[in-house]
């Protein structure tokens, strides 16, 4: 079953002002179809904030939209921070909502992994950081779009870097020893595996952070209770992969990658449609 205190930061465009489509830019690459400026509303938004094109964002040429995820920053800046008065409804305050959307969506992504470390029994240790800083990042979250404007989220984010990494530790502690004892190969936090053939690898227990895996042929791969925090998946082959057990993995992640329905996934990670069909 999906862990139930990471669903609060998914994404809920229901209740979300199209922020993502109007707040962020974009260039005309492999994964975006034009330009578009910041604060330029997308041509594909409609006035109800829904996308005119989202059951085929691939198809017209627009992948980097199904890879983004925002955390649920987006319904929080919408319906608490401005109190459901949308951009259109009040344009004056248009430019200071779209600049405080990247800063929430910075720290949902941190409630995010904190929750998900707080979910662990491996974390037991550290459990009482964890809920402080949960709470310390809530709070943030709540302040007024002036105060979250002049936050020093860098120097936030360093105190929740290392509960995530302490986070990481405890997780592959066994896994690691055992890894270290086949002699398996060892992947170093940041690896640039562009392209790499790691078919069938066992790379459990693996520090994958800030791998760079684009492209990389993990089919079949054992990736279980691995660290995922900030991998590079793009276009990355996950068929047959085994990635139970692992952290710090997102669906935005996951939807980058190509796989099939021999993946295994954690269970708060869906299969992606463009999955569906695909053999092995």
């Amino acid at each position: 079953m999906p862990n139930r205190c990471l669903t609060k930061f998914t994404v809920d465009c229901v209740h979300c002002f199209g922020l993502c489509c109007v707040a962020l830019p974009y260039s005309k690459s492999a994964d975006f179809a034009v330009d578009k400026k910041a604060g330029i509303p997308c041509s594909n938004l409609q006035l109800d904030y829904r996308c005119s094109i989202h059951n085929n964002l691939r198809t017209c040429g627009f992948r980097g939209c199904t890879v983004y995820e925002c955390f649920g920053a987006g319904q929080k800046v919408s319906q608490f921070t401005y109190n459901g008065i949308d951009w259109r409804e009040n344009p004056q305050s248009a430019r200071e909502m779209f600049d405080v959307f990247p800063i929430m969506q910075q720290l949902h992504e941190m409630l995010r992994y904190l929750n998900e470390a707080l979910s662990l029994e491996e974390t037991r240790p550290i459990h009482k950081e964890l809920q402080k800083a949960i709470e310390a990042t809530e709070q943030l979250t709540d302040l007024t779009p002036k105060a979250i404007l002049e936050l020093d989220v860098p120097k936030h984010r360093v105190i929740v870097s290392d509960l995530l990494m302490q986070t990481s530790e405890f997780v592959r502690a066994k896994v690691r020893k055992e890894a270290k004892q086949r002699k398996l190969r060892n992947i170093s936090r940041g690896s640039n595996l562009i392209g790499a053939n790691l078919r069938g690898a066992d790379l459990k227990g693996s520090n994958l952070r800030g791998a760079i895996l684009i492209a990389a042929d993990l089919r079949a791969t054992d990736l279980r209770v691995s660290d995922f925090l900030g991998a590079d998946l793009r276009d990355a082959d996950l068929s047959g992969a085994n990635l139970t057990g692992s952290i710090f993995i997102t669906q935005s992640q996951v939807n980058s990658a190509n796989g099939d329905i021999h993946t295994k996934l954690p269970p708060s990670i869906s299969i992606p449609d463009h999955w569906l069909g695909s053999k092995m």
